[in-house]
């Protein structure tokens, strides 16, 4: 009998921490299911995973290295000047994936919106909430993207969507659920966390600032806050979502930290009152999830989290402003006084999928091809 585990290979994108964020719990189901789980990942991405996964094993992948602007018009240019960078490191993982599966014993990958992880050998997972591209510079423009995406995409074996099957209820509206979808199977995972519901209702007046994404906009919203928060006499607790030696100090009934640990971060949010967040998607699923009052101020000219932010304001599952014309003392009053509505339906259905998944590559892992793991190799 073959008790060798099967082996798979994890690579989250590494375009702010988010996609890292939300691989936790896949891993997490890997490892119950009895999988070996390598992840590829870069120095800031493994410095986030050891905390949870210190005994797993982690190889060096470079990301995407992706800037912004200092506005929203400037970040849309660098974006769209960046558009050849992307699909050279695209080619580069590609490249990359075939020389470690040369030199390395792996049954499958799962891929976060990484579009050049996928091999004719073995069974090939692409997560992505980004079915629909939102480029920020018009219908056309998307369109093309689309179609680039969407040739990636087929390389695949299955696509996970994090996200509700619902085409009403759902968390990332027209993203996660276009008019068409990509020609392979599509899975949807349900909104997911690595966090745990609160247990119990805290009431307090506590105010949670958690600060994400890439610079420079990550340092300019920081600025702005710090900034408002010294006038402000309530209580709160800013989170930098930095991983360097820089500090600041704490001051007045603010709280402040570099970074927090999933479960502090869990504690943090179930005492506060209202959350104050980037629109990045993990974070959205985050807060659904734990049905907190937030606020979400989508990153200047990141088309995707200015859309989102909008979709969830329009549901009510969310309140949204922007960068420019956030001031805390008004939008606390106004956050208070809108009438939030949650959604419920949080369940195991990722779970169930991560264990059916581990299954199929146990039955397939020690033979010569994986035409029965649900679909016919390209």
């Amino acid at each position: 009998m073959n008790t060798r585990k099967p082996v798979v290979l994890l690579a989250p994108l590494d375009w702010g921490l988010g996609h890292t964020v939300r691989c936790i719990p896949i891993v997490k189901e890997l490892l119950l299911a009895g999988c070996e789980v390598i992840v590829a990942c870069n120095s800031k991405q493994k410095l986030l995973l050891t905390k949870e996964f210190p005994s797993i094993k982690y190889v060096p992948l470079e990301g995407y290295n992706i800037y912004y602007g200092k506005n929203r018009l400037k970040t849309i240019f660098n974006l769209f000047l960046q558009g050849p960078k992307l699909l050279t490191k695209i080619n580069l993982e590609h490249n990359w994936l075939r020389e470690f599966l040369i030199n390395n014993s792996v049954n499958a990958v799962i891929a976060d919106n990484r579009y050049g992880l996928f091999s004719a050998d073995i069974p090939c997972i692409l997560m992505t909430h980004q079915l629909r591209v939102k480029s920020g510079m018009g219908s056309i423009i998307d369109g093309l993207v689309q179609k680039v995406l969407y040739y990636y995409i087929s390389k695949f074996t299955e696509c996970w969507v994090p996200d509700w099957e619902n085409p009403i209820l759902n968390a990332g509206g027209e993203l996660s659920h276009p008019r068409k979808i990509p020609r392979l199977p599509i899975k949807y995972l349900g909104c997911f966390s690595r966090f745990q519901k609160c247990v119990q209702s805290i009431h307090t007046n506590q105010i949670l600032i958690i600060l994400s994404g890439p610079e420079p906009q990550r340092t300019i919203l920081e600025k702005k806050m710090i900034d408002q928060l010294k006038t402000y006499e309530g209580v709160g607790v800013l989170v930098r979502g930095v991983f360097d030696k820089s500090t600041i100090p704490s001051f007045k009934n603010i709280t402040v930290l570099n970074n927090a640990s999933a479960l502090d971060l869990n504690k943090l949010i179930c005492s506060c009152e209202i959350i104050i967040s980037r629109a990045g998607y993990t974070s959205i699923m985050d807060i659904l999830k734990l049905e907190k009052k937030c606020i979400l101020i989508p990153t200047p000219g990141q088309a995707e989290q200015e859309y989102l932010a909008s979709y969830l304001h329009k549901k009510k599952h969310a309140f949204s402003i922007s960068q420019g014309k956030f001031c805390l003392q008004t939008i606390l009053k106004s956050v208070r006084e809108f009438p939030f509505i949650g959604i419920s339906g949080f369940t195991d259905q990722y779970q169930a999928t991560v264990k059916d998944f581990a299954n199929r590559v146990n039955q397939t892992f020690d033979q010569s091809s994986f035409l029965d793991f649900g679909k016919s190799k390209k």
